[in-house]
């Protein structure tokens, strides 16, 4: 089957890496399925998808509700027909010192980046058993491979991500479903922007100290882009990308190297 017809569902695709992934998905000839908490995001992104040429839904969602992400798949596969690439993207980051942390933010974090993972990849997985073919990509962080002060909850909830594509990868691998995380480092998005406030606001420097801070964590002096995340979704999307299964692709300029 081309790429012309299959289906690829985005999450988190209002903006950043999200909504650059499904722009390439749809340039490459995908039939893509944008999603997100929030309509008028994600309808701009369909509607400039449609107008290059492309085919495109908007669906809502909101990926912590079960509910909520069984009828966004509902409503795909009538729309466009049974998801053969996923690309979960939608997650969240919030921080604090793990002396006083409050529960309700690690409630927040494991909901937003893995209770939605599994409940989005457990609402398309048996149409791609069907299928005998699938790909679930998951953008996940750098925090997946390694440790980070103040960021316990974060930290946990992309190692969990990371986790469960690895034992995906295994269970599925029969039915010719790969399932991947990319780990992107800082990425110049606006969730990183939120970083750059809430590190300004806290430590009393300017934006610009605090982007630097960022910055300097990479061996390349620089944040990452959406396009260089999304190309990387892109090629996993991809048949020739068969081989690649139970992998967590480093996309952070080399700092963390394993």
């Amino acid at each position: 089957m081309s790429a012309l017809q299959r289906v690829a569902w985005v999450t988190g695709a209002g903006r950043g890496i999200g909504e650059i992934s499904a722009r390439m998905l749809a340039a490459a000839g995908y039939k893509v399925a944008v999603s997100a908490r929030t309509a008028k995001d994600i309808e701009g992104v369909a509607d400039s998808i449609v107008k290059s040429g492309g085919v495109a839904v908007a669906v809502a969602c909101d990926v912590t509700l079960p509910a909520s992400v069984v009828a966004a798949a509902d409503r795909i596969r009538a729309a466009l027909g049974p998801v053969g690439v996923l690309v979960n993207n939608a997650g969240a980051a919030e921080s604090h010192k793990f002396v006083g942390h409050d529960d309700e933010l690690w409630r927040r974090m494991l909901d937003a980046n893995l209770n939605s993972v599994y409940f989005v990849t457990k609402s398309v997985v048996a149409d791609m058993v069907d299928a005998n073919w699938g790909r679930i990509i998951t953008v996940a962080s750098i925090a997946a491979r390694v440790g980070g002060k103040y960021i316990a909850a974060y930290t946990a909830s992309k190692h969990g991500v990371l986790g469960l594509t690895r034992a995906l990868a295994v269970e599925l691998v029969a039915h010719n479903i790969t399932v991947n995380a990319v780990c992107p480092g800082y990425v110049d998005t606006a969730m990183t922007a939120n970083s750059i406030s809430n590190i300004s606001q806290r430590t009393k420097v300017s934006a610009a100290a605090a982007r630097l801070v960022l910055e300097q964590m990479s061996p390349q002096q620089r944040l990452i882009t959406p396009q260089e995340v999304a190309q990387v979704v892109l090629m996993l999307a991809a048949d020739a990308s068969s081989g690649i299964t139970g992998q967590a692709i480093n996309i952070d300029g080399g700092a963390v190297m394993s």
